[in-house]
This record gives structure tokens, sequence and C-alpha cells, in this order.
């Protein structure tokens, strides 16, 4: 049974988080171990496997990354590593822009402005490619299916550099 399944979602990307999070808490309360605390270990075992699928599954569908993740894999396509390198050499390009954009706002004069902008800018484009992404899985062929495997590691990357620039912003306002 897939993660849709366990909910009785249709398998899709759009997910209404409403529905899902009612689900996840409707049938979580029916397979937590504490309900089967004076049960035998075999079915506390049970228990305690249905309830990790469980979270596991709503842990996944809640979140667009994981949920995209997991119906390519569903899809059976590859997920290149995360360490691979981009044959995009747009991209590449792209990426060393946006290093250099978050380097710039440690020394800017205005930091607050600086953050601003550059959090504005991984948004906006982690959303262009969010959308992209979306039409990719929505069209469900190989190709559009590849291609949203490699919209996936791009989102992946804005993910990671968003949480850079939260970190640079500690780092800077600690004093």
């Amino acid at each position: 049974m897939n993660y849709f399944e366990i909910f009785g979602l249709e398998e899709s990307f759009s997910v209404d988080l409403d529905t899902l999070t009612e689900r996840y808490q409707a049938i979580q309360k029916t397979v937590h171990p504490d309900r089967f605390a004076h049960a035998g270990g075999q079915d506390k075992l049970l228990a305690a496997k249905k309830s990790t699928l469980i979270n596991d599954a709503y842990q996944t569908l809640k979140t667009p990354l994981k949920r995209a993740e997991y119906m390519l894999e569903l899809r059976n396509v590859s997920m290149p590593s995360e360490q691979a390198s981009f044959s995009d050499n747009m991209f590449l390009m792209r990426q060393m822009e946006l290093r250099e954009m978050l380097d710039d706002v440690k020394s800017a004069d205005d930091v607050d402005s600086a953050i601003f902008e550059a959090s504005k800018v991984l948004e906006v484009e982690f959303e262009q490619h969010l959308k992209a992404m979306q039409a990719a899985i929505l069209e469900n062929t190989q190709e559009s299916n590849e291609q949203a495997s490699e919209l996936l590691r791009k989102l992946k990357f804005y993910q990671k550099l968003h949480v850079e620039l939260d970190r640079l912003e500690d780092l800077l306002f600690d004093d």
C-alpha cells in the first residue's frame, strides 16, 4: 500500500494538507502503540510498525519536495545523487552567482536589506522551479518525470541555500 492509499488520497502532487492532517490524526489514533499497552508482544510490535509507517507517510506527503521525490520513486524514476554535478551549465553559473550573493551579504553596508533581498531572490526562483516541477510531475511521461527529477535536485539546492542564509543571518545578528 503506498502512502497516498494509506490516507485515501489520489496520487497527486497537489495535496489538501488539512485533509491529510485530519486523516493522519484519525488513523494514528487507531494504531498508536499506547492503545496496545496491555496487548501481547506481537500486537505491540505490529502497532509500533503501523504507527511508524503512518508517521513516515505523513511526513513524506506533507512536504512538497519529499512528496515529489516519493512520487518519482513510485514511477521508477532514478534519482541522481545530490552530490552529482549538474549537466545544466546555466544552472551551474546561477549556483555560483547565488553563492556570491550570499558572500556579499556578509560585507553589505545594510545587512538587513541584503538578507531580505537575498531571501526574496531565493524564494522567487524556488517558486519558479517548484511550479515547473509540479507541471512536469502532472504531465507524467518518462521525459517529464526525468525533468521533474532534475528540477527536484535544483529545488534541494535552493533549500540548502536558504538554510545557509538563515544561518548567516543568525551569525551576523548574534551579537
